[in-house]
């Protein structure tokens, strides 16, 4: 069963759901979305691997401390809960926000990583969708408290399907708590321009580590060019479109998403990065120089 549990990091709460036996696999998703929102995908892993499911904090059932929401602190989260489950390396996976916080974990803790696979990722790319630029502007989160909370949710519930749609989509952001979060972590990697963190100039770190990258042929989200560019810039990469597939695959074909990560872990094989490793495979593009004194 895909059913929670919680653990204390640091004096919060961390939720996640982990099913399965065998070789790890780690859902990371995207924002407004949990662990939850992976069943369709880890009920089929979890028929060959261990499949953990980590509510990042301030999403989901895990706590929403007033505190650093980058994509670097999602990632040190993570390891820190890998770590007291014991778990030492694993195949990573994220989703849209989730992309991007498994691309800085790969960066931050490369020795934990086996394989990497970004669905709908975000970080790759300046371009994304209005509706996200505009969350970034001042007086957003003043908004988001007058449309997303509970009278106003309970009326939406009660109307029509477009309605109740918009109520499923503000439903997690319910709490002031949630809320705050939200907008914090869009902040940290959006502002009116458009996605503000690019993975793109540390992409060749990724040359020879297995890489999966997966869109739905419907995103209008973000940019499916976006994955396809990283795709072209990693040698060691596969490109899988999930057809009829927006910008949520994971919930809206989880078959088709499951297949690809299932085949894409059974026909590789795991990498395994030491300090050594890593060391030359940085110093194969950086070269070390005395600098100029004026």
């Amino acid at each position: 069963m895909f059913e929670p549990w919680e653990i204390d990091l640091h004096g919060h709460t961390v939720v996640y759901r982990m099913m399965g036996d065998g070789p790890p696999v780690v859902l990371i998703h995207g924002m407004v979305n949990s662990s939850r929102h992976w069943r369709g995908v880890a009920e089929r892993l979890a028929e060959r691997y261990t499949v953990i499911a980590p509510d990042l904090v301030g999403h989901g059932d895990s706590a929403t401390p007033r505190g650093d929401y980058s994509l670097g602190a999602h990632a040190t989260v993570i390891r820190d809960l890998l770590s007291a489950l014991g778990i030492e390396r694993s195949t990573i996976v994220g989703h849209s926000l989730g992309g991007g916080v498994a691309m800085i974990f790969f960066w931050q803790f490369p020795e934990r990583v086996e394989r990497l696979a970004l669905l709908s990722s975000g970080g790759l790319g300046e371009q994304v969708s209005p509706l996200l630029r505009s969350a970034a502007l001042p007086g957003f989160r003043r908004a988001l408290g007058v449309i997303a909370n509970r009278p106003v949710l309970r009326a939406l519930r009660a109307g029509g399907v477009q309605t109740r749609n918009v109520a499923r989509a503000l439903g997690p952001l319910e709490t002031r708590g949630a809320r705050d979060a939200f907008v914090q972590t869009l902040r940290s990697v959006i502002d009116r321009h458009g996605q503000r963190v690019s993975a793109n100039d540390r992409l060749y770190l990724l040359d020879g580590v297995p890489t999966l990258i997966a869109w739905g042929d419907r995103d209008r989200t973000i940019p499916m060019e976006h994955g396809l560019a990283a795709h072209r810039a990693v040698s060691s990469s596969r490109f899988v479109t999930i057809p009829g597939a927006a910008h949520f695959p994971h919930i809206e074909k989880p078959e088709a998403v499951a297949a690809a990560l299932g085949d894409f872990i059974e026909t590789t094989e795991p990498v395994s990065l030491d300090e050594t490793t890593w060391r030359a495979v940085l110093r194969g593009r950086s070269v070390a120089r005395p600098r100029a004194v004026a």
